[in-house]
């Protein structure tokens, strides 16, 4: 049973003051709810239906100081935002970011975010960086929360592994980098991406589909990459997930 509090807290932390004043977010559905499970994260609270808390009672996984509530589908889905949920959401605890060594970019590719204002987007992006092994995403202020539930759901995991510094003054820190660090942005007049032989450090910038970067942070480039059309390709642009895709490949090809 789910008392009236409890629905309440959750449902609040549907919106972003409310999980920026909590500390908290949601994870939704049986393989995120896993997922947290084994990320370590603190957990404040799960709700499940009876037969996934039987599944997670044989497993083992849920650690016994985690409260538990039961709830049917229904409930479930009105309490979350997925359209259904057949197994559980969680209240997570935001965990705390360490800083952000000044030194990183000069031997690692990080990547960041400018303006990045679609959540789904933004969670894509971040399983990017889970899957290719980055230390972490840097986000302007003006970038989705990266815990909407939206992105949490995109990220398929990378919450729980991947380092989020939101909320930067993204020109501000690119142009405190040591110059040796190169800052990579994609722009249609720079250098063909297929034809570059790139190594996975310094700062690939992604900006907003709709804008690109901004003129301030395009101001930090130090090096302009172009994704080619293929031979008859006449698409205007590419999803800003598909163009990180491609770059990043393109940096760990040779490695």
């Amino acid at each position: 049973m789910v008392s009236k509090a409890l629905a309440k807290y959750v449902r609040s932390l549907h919106q972003r003051k409310y999980r920026q004043r909590h500390a908290a977010f949601l994870v939704e559905g049986a393989k995120s709810v896993l997922e947290l499970l084994a990320s370590g994260l603190s957990i404040e609270h799960v709700v499940a239906t009876p037969a996934f808390a039987e599944q997670l009672a044989a497993s083992r996984l849920l650690p016994a100081a985690v409260p538990l509530s039961l709830a049917s589908e229904d409930e479930l889905t009105q309490l979350g935002t997925l359209q259904t949920n057949a197994a559980a959401l969680a209240v997570v605890a935001q965990p705390p970011v360490p800083p952000l060594p000044p030194a990183l970019p000069a031997t690692r590719l990080l990547l960041a975010l400018d303006n990045v204002a679609d959540p789904g987007n933004l969670g894509t992006l971040w399983r990017l960086a889970d899957w290719y092994g980055l230390p972490g995403l840097v986000l302007s202020a003006n970038c989705a929360d990266p815990f909407n539930p939206k992105a949490v759901a995109a990220s398929m995991g990378a919450f729980g592994r991947v380092p989020v510094w939101a909320g930067r003054d993204l020109a501000a820190w690119l142009a405190e980098l040591p110059a040796e660090v190169n800052v990579f942005g994609a722009d249609l007049e720079g250098d063909n991406v297929h034809k570059l032989r790139l190594q996975p450090a310094g700062v690939l910038v992604m900006g907003s589909e709709s804008h690109g970067l901004s003129p301030d942070v395009a101001a930090q480039l130090t090096r302009r990459l172009h994704i080619p059309h293929g031979p008859g390709g006449r698409a205007e642009s590419l999803n800003v997930a598909v163009s990180a895709a491609i770059l990043l490949d393109n940096f760990f090809r040779e490695v």
